[in-house]
């Protein structure tokens, strides 16, 4: 068995109706859902994959893109970024799904994800 690189970057799109989206990616591309995190009636949090790659959806007021890195100490990830400047868009928090998470905004205005989580 061949030892597989750990993944670290992951590409999140942001839905206004993450559920209607989930079910169109899967009837359109043929992409199988691995995960859903709610709260309540929302979801805050899904995976699905396509072969071996696994695309990250949430819920916005505006729909969007971003990449999610998972690193593995996101409060020091956290105070170096502010240090050099980002402007932190959501502070340091531990998620549902089991992550500790922030985001950061970079110079052209694009929003960055960093926590631990690794699905």
């Amino acid at each position: 068995m061949t030892d597989m690189p750990r993944q670290t970057f992951y590409p999140l799109v942001h839905y206004t109706d993450p559920a209607k989206a989930m079910e169109w990616l899967e009837r359109a591309f043929g992409f199988v859902t691995h995960e859903v995190a709610r709260e309540g009636d929302r979801i805050v949090h899904a995976e699905m994959r396509y072969d071996t790659g696994i695309v990250m959806i949430s819920q916005a007021e505006a729909g969007g893109v971003g990449i999610y890195v998972a690193v593995d100490d996101p409060d020091a990830h956290h105070d170096r970024a502010r240090a050099a400047g980002a402007e932190i868009t959501a502070g340091l928090a531990d998620k549902p799904y089991g992550s500790r998470d922030y985001a950061a905004r970079d110079l052209e205005g694009n929003i960055w994800y960093f926590g631990t989580y690794r699905p």
